[in-house]
Parts: structure tokens; C-alpha cells; sequence
């Protein structure tokens, strides 16, 4: 449907569920693939994933709410592979707890990893994405931000 050889991608969370679809969806695409996540064990199968499937693609342990880790990040990508061309701010956490029993370090928590973090990802990509004169940030989101859940109130908000 598309090509995409020879461009570059992050993916935040791109080590398991939605973040690794995406991550194979861009791979099959023919991008090379930076999958960015906390848990190094399952990023090192996500890139062997990746690979059994014929693509380029590394690991980048990184925790999405700290600002140094994230440009390390992105300074990681460009000296692999001299380029950024997409971002992929997937990256999410959930606690499921009703709002009288969320502590309120939960809830920075929550909108740290789901929401700062766009914020922190888009920000470090953007002098490379400004010196290439081009790039993409798909910003991923879900229905509990349209329908709510008692049952998840930060989620929801972020």
C-alpha cells in the first residue's frame, strides 16, 4: 500500500500488543524499526520478530517519562542510522482502579507514561524531523478516551 524503504521509525511500547503490530506493519512496509520500551526482555523478542520477518530493526531500553532517557532515545536512532523519518508515541500504561481508591501518585504515573511522554517524544524528534525537512508522529490512542471507565479514570483522561 505503501513504501517505505530506507525510512526510519520509532516505536514507543513497540515490544508487545498494538506497539508491535505497528511495528510489523511499518517493518512489512520497508522501514527499519527502533522498537523503544522499558521491559529489555521483550524488546529483544520484538526485534527478533522483526528479524524473522526480513526486517531491520534494534532495541532501545528506554523509560518514556524521562526526558534524558528519551533523547538517548533518538540519539541512539540517528547514530544506528542517520536518519528519523516516523514516530510512533504508543507507549501506555493502565490502572484499573475506580477514582476513591487511586493514589495520586497513580494517576502521574498514568498521564506521564500515556500523555507526557508524546509530549517528551515529539520534542527530542523534532531537530531531526526540522533538519530533514520532513517526519511523521502517529499519536496512539484509545476508545476510553471517547466512552470513559469508572473503572480507569486516568486512562480514560489521558
Amino acid at each position: 500500500m505503501f513504501d517505505l524503504k530506507g525510512r526510519v521509525a520509532i516505536v514507543t511500547g513497540g515490544n508487545g500488543g498494538i506497539g508491535l503490530g505497528m511495528a510489523r506493519g511499518l517493518a512489512a512496509a520497508g522501514a527499519r524499526v527502533v522498537v523503544a520500551g522499558r521491559d529489555q526482555k521483550k524488546s529483544k523478542s520484538a526485534v527478533e520478530d522483526l528479524a524473522g520477518r526480513g526486517a531491520e530493526a534494534f532495541a532501545v531500553a528506554v523509560d518514556v517519562t524521562d526526558e534524558g532517557a528519551v533523547g538517548r532515545m533518538v540519539s541512539a536512532t540517528l547514530e544506528r542510522w542517520g536518519r528519523l523519518d516516523v514516530l510512533v508515541n504508543n507507549a501506555g500504561i493502565n490502572i484499573r482502579k475506580p477514582v476513591h481508591e487511586l493514589a495520586l501518585d497513580e494517576w502521574h504515573r498514568v498521564l506521564d507514561t500515556n500523555l507526557t511522554s508524546a509530549f517528551l517524544c515529539s520534542k527530542a524528534a523534532y531537530p531531526a524531523f526540522k533538519k530533514a525537512g520532513a517526519g511523521k508522529i502517529i499519536n496512539i490512542g484509545s476508545m476510553m478516551s471517547i466512552f470513559g471507565a469508572s473503572f480507569a479514570p486516568v486512562y480514560s483522561s489521558s
